[in-house]
């Protein structure tokens, strides 16, 4: 297929935390034979911090953003056999999930895919909303995540068809790497400040610090430089793509907490999910329905309903203990969940093949 996929950016994670996500299905597409373009706005300083250079495995367009820019790749879409508009782009929305209809034809697919699902839903459900309307017209809604609440919510919303191609693993990209002593904790977590997040960070991170003042914890990701910290905890600022092995192989654990609307509707893993596993690292989630679904618990990864849970894990964590939960989670990781899965489940969904 020849695919023009329309998202936030391909080659920077600065606050767009579903690059991984789009690099690795696109890569993993790619390696099945079919050509992609990439369509990304210059905005939010995203092209001033780029992690990667543009990759092999896609042309990345950018344009202005402005609406005659984006206009101009619609029109460079035509002709597209798979033509995908990404939630979230963070500018002309509403334009280009509008403007991606108009390309419709008989012999191409045109797709929204939702990397923020139980957001999109909750959003629509408060109200008139322009996104509604044009749901049944895609032929197709993928998310990366939400199970079958989602899927009955998209479908209830008259979705032709509603697939969840989960986030998985780049085992090029994330694999067990060096420690890296800006990283040195009992206890890491990386993500940016959202404010449906905040409050969790609070909760499963912030407060345990504070209670466990002997231990030592690091704290990634964009936006946290005016937040109140506990004196154990050091602010690493945003980390780049390329060090998050260092992150993921240096704290005795990693911790991963959902955003509010992630959590409620479960079956959504987060990219730093899988970017863990594919480290070894030993992982401490925030409990989200669906979990057993991808990681063992107890064995495979570690569950924490609440600040108190988080921190009795952390008080009875071993070395030892830690690395034999990162080895498992890198088995099951391997085993389940490459991007070279998920590249297949699209193309069943599409019921194409390479």
């Amino acid at each position: 297929m020849n695919i023009a996929f329309f998202g936030s950016s391909l080659v920077s994670a600065y606050w767009n935390g579903a690059a991984t996500y789009y690099r690795g299905l696109l890569k993993a597409l790619h390696a099945r034979g079919h050509s992609i373009t990439f369509y990304e706005p210059d905005a939010y300083e995203r092209q001033q911090h780029r992690d990667i250079e543009d990759p092999a495995y896609a042309r990345v367009v950018v344009y202005k953003n402005d609406k005659i820019a984006a206009l101009r790749v619609l029109e460079a879409a035509i002709g597209a056999d798979l033509i995908v508009k990404a939630s979230g782009v963070g500018v002309f929305d509403e334009f280009l999930e509008d403007g991606v209809l108009m390309l419709k034809n008989s012999r191409n697919h045109v797709v929204f895919w939702d990397v923020d699902a139980p957001a999109t839903l909750e959003r629509v459900a408060n109200g008139p909303d322009p996104f509604r309307p044009l749901i049944p017209q895609y032929d197709a809604i993928f998310t990366y995540g939400g199970g079958q609440p989602v899927i009955e919510a998209y479908e209830t919303l008259g979705a032709r068809r509603c697939v969840p191609i989960y986030n998985a693993l780049d085992a090029e990209t994330h694999f067990p790497g060096a420690r890296d002593a800006r990283f040195e904790a009992d206890l890491g977590f990386l993500g940016n400040r959202l404010p449906d997040r905040e409050a969790r960070v609070e909760e499963f991170f912030l407060d345990v610090a504070a209670k466990l003042s002997e231990k030592t914890f690091v704290l990634g990701g964009s936006g946290w430089g005016d937040k109140n910290l506990p004196p154990n905890v050091r602010y690493a600022g945003h980390v780049y793509t390329r060090d998050h092995n260092a992150f993921n192989a240096t704290p005795l654990a990693v911790l991963n907490i959902a955003r509010d609307s992630m959590a409620r509707f479960g079956f959504s893993p987060a990219t730093r999910v899988f970017e863990a596993a594919g480290g070894a690292a030993c992982l401490i989630s925030d409990f989200w329905e669906g979990i057993e679904c991808f990681f063992e618990p107890q064995r495979e990864i570690l569950v924490a309903r609440d600040g108190d849970e988080v921190a009795a894990i952390l008080g009875d964590l071993t070395p030892e203990k830690a690395r034999s939960i990162g080895d498992n989670a890198l088995r099951r990781a391997h085993a389940e969940h490459l991007y070279t899965h998920r590249a297949l489940e699209v193309e069943r969904a599409l019921g194409v093949a390479s």
